[in-house]
């Protein structure tokens, strides 16, 4: 008997997960179109609905137009219900929000970072968490974090942060018993991509995609089928690292010439200065300049020769390396993320010609490239969505206060 009791069970489970999906899917929906959606018969979705209701998770927000007979009432995620904390440990600052059920920040904080050791930035990890866990938001279920680097995410491992200097760090361990809370790691770009797919625009749920994510590393995630594609040992879509030119520049991987020294935001600062530093009777007006991408962007604006060779050098390596991934995979939607999306249709065009050129011109032309939606709060929010992707479990076990 018990293994028929675990079946109806794991159906039941099935079927209010198939449930509230759909709900999530749509601002407002009719239990009878929950019905036609699912495939579930009507009086199993009024059951599963009211269960929802009696936890907090469903509202009746209305009622819907007729066409016939009675107006269906609607139903709506209750978006508070419930929040997470979603954290990004990006490459200059930290930041941290309170995320409701819908990916709405409810309260943000942020702290820069310069030079930090392994300990140090452990402990602005805790910081952040501290002072968000205290705005008062309840039930918190889960923190989720997106972090630079290789990452064990079925242990929570923080397998190797070259700039964080993190190696082998159990950090969703170190967390977990220290908030009993659910904690989950995930590679910043795998996360990035997770929150492009969620609420970025307009992306099928069941479809492909692969999110590059350019900053001052380079990384990019993949989801297949609508599930996050890590590979065997959670490395998947490491681009930044793979070499592309022989003779290029010494990586803080300990290679030359990675994709990273190339076409990420900091070689692109580095390379412009050096062409400053290189031609002081050409530049003398900006030797002494201080030299970010927020410079560059404004030259690369106003027309300035030498930042569009340098943006265009950039852009020019991300897509020949972005046709390799269209070579192993034939994903057809491609979304470019970061601190180089900055600049603008010119710079994906400059991708977009480069990955047309490396491709298997069959395959690159059925393939759309475009600029996220989401800046930052990509990241936030895939960490945060991650924790309910594949599992609602976290949303029926609220943690005591």
């Amino acid at each position: 008997m018990r293994p028929n009791k675990a079946t109806h069970q794991q159906t039941k489970i099935h079927n209010r997960d198939l449930v509230l999906k759909t709900i999530f899917d749509h601002d407002t929906v009719s239990r009878a179109e929950v019905a036609r959606l699912t495939k579930l018969t009507r009086a199993t979705v009024s059951e599963i609905v009211a269960h929802l209701i009696s936890e907090g998770l469903v509202e009746e927000v209305g009622y819907g137009s007729s066409i016939g007979g009675k107006s269906p009432i609607l139903l709506s995620l209750a978006a508070n219900s419930r929040y997470l904390i979603g954290l990004n440990l990006a490459q200059d600052k930290f930041i941290g929000a309170v995320v409701n059920l819908r990916g709405e920040i409810k309260d943000l904080v942020e702290f820069p970072i310069h030079n930090l050791d392994g300990e140090q930035a452990l402990q602005l990890v805790y910081q952040i968490l501290d002072q968000l866990i205290t705005k008062g938001y309840h039930p918190l279920i889960g923190i989720g974090i997106g972090t630079p680097g290789l990452v064990n995410t079925r242990e929570g491992v923080v397998v190797n942060a070259v700039n964080l200097d993190w190696q082998n760090l159990p950090l969703a361990g170190l967390l977990e018993a220290h908030y009993n809370l659910p904690v989950s790691i995930l590679n910043d770009s795998q996360a990035t991509a997770i929150g492009e797919y969620v609420y970025g625009n307009d992306h099928q749920t069941d479809r492909n995609l692969i999110v590059v994510n350019v900053k001052h590393g380079i990384g990019a995630g993949i989801l297949i089928n609508g599930r996050l594609f890590q590979g065997d040992g959670g490395g998947a879509g490491e681009i930044g690292h793979v070499v592309v030119r022989e003779d290029g520049k010494l990586c803080r991987c300990g290679k030359y010439g990675c994709l990273e020294t190339i076409a990420s935001a900091h070689a692109v600062v580095l390379r412009y200065d050096e062409m400053i530093q290189a031609n002081p009777a050409i530049y003398s007006s900006l030797k002494d300049t201080q030299i970010d991408l927020a410079a560059i962007e404004t030259a690369f604006q106003q027309g300035d020769p030498l930042a569009k060779q340098v943006i265009y050098e950039a852009g020019a390596a991300l897509g020949a390396s972005i046709a390799n991934l269209i070579g192993v995979l034939n994903i057809k939607k491609i979304v470019l993320t970061g601190d180089m999306a900055r600049f603008g249709e010119p710079w994906r065009q400059f991708v977009q010609t480069a990955m047309m050129q490396s491709s298997f011109s069959r395959l690159a032309e059925n393939t759309k490239l475009e600029i996220g939606a989401l800046d930052f709060r990509a990241c936030i929010l895939g960490a945060s969505a991650c924790m309910l992707l594949d599992d609602y479990s976290l949303l029926f076990h609220l943690p005591t206060e």
